[in-house]
């Protein structure tokens, strides 16, 4: 009898062991940032994956912050491994064409061809579609403005830069995007460079301790009904 028993109370043990957490008791999930209600920025990050943004990857999320990476196609297909590990971990992914020609000296064709290939090999990796174009150095004009309307995305520019490519400085690139940052700014920085990689704790904990909260483009932009082809912020003397 007593080894019945045991065999039973054996049994109740593993049932309970294996009884899954209710759901009360898992992790509530995070809401999303208001930027109407508090201070945003969005940094943004050209030319990637670059060789280092894995470290930038952990200082985003030691930090709780998101940004928004616009992506080289040739370097998606070289660094898959970040691409994926971006989406996964909340990030914006744009597009910012295959190889960085100046779109404004391409064919429609060519220009076409950039963004399609792009396109795929982030889709490849990371199993998403950008939905947002920033043309290589952030040139565009009616054409590129009427390419981006079949790819249903609109053209996101930037409020400021870090100058972080000119200075490849820490300080100057610390100083510099702090000097740029408001509320609602798009910044433009470049995982590529170390120096902003090196610069990104101090950047990050300094914004934060302003008040800011660290977010996506796509944030930012919420509530400007911008459509595919739309140019944000607008350069001065564009009309479409």
């Amino acid at each position: 009898m007593s080894r019945h028993i045991s065999s039973l109370l054996a049994i109740a043990a593993v049932c309970v062991t294996l009884t899954p957490a209710p759901a009360s008791a898992q992790a509530p999930k995070k809401a999303p940032v208001d930027c109407t209600q508090v201070k945003c920025v969005a940094l943004t990050f050209d030319d990637g994956p670059g060789k280092y943004a894995g470290t930038l990857l952990d200082t985003l999320k030691k930090y709780d912050a998101k940004a928004t990476f616009f992506l080289e196609g040739q370097y998606v297909k070289s660094r898959p491994q970040f691409v994926k590990r971006m989406a996964a971990e909340g990030h914006e992914l744009g597009n910012h064409s295959y190889k960085h020609p100046d779109f404004r000296t391409l064919e429609t064709w060519e220009i076409r061809a950039e963004i399609k290939k792009t396109q795929d090999e982030i889709k490849k990796a990371a199993g998403v579609e950008p939905k947002l174009l920033r043309p290589p150095y952030g040139m565009a004009d009616l054409t590129v403005s009427e390419i981006a309307t079949e790819f249903g995305m609109p053209i996101i520019l930037w409020t400021g830069g870090s100058e972080d490519w000119k200075t490849k400085n820490v300080e100057a690139i610390k100083k510099k995007t702090l000097e740029v940052a408001k509320p609602g700014s798009i910044i433009l920085m470049h995982d590529w460079v170390k120096q902003t990689v090196d610069a990104m704790p101090s950047i990050v904990k300094s914004l934060q301790k302003k008040g800011y909260h660290l977010v996506t483009v796509s944030d930012i932009v919420k509530n400007e009904n911008l459509q595919p082809g739309d140019v944000f912020p607008v350069p001065e003397g564009w009309e479409k």
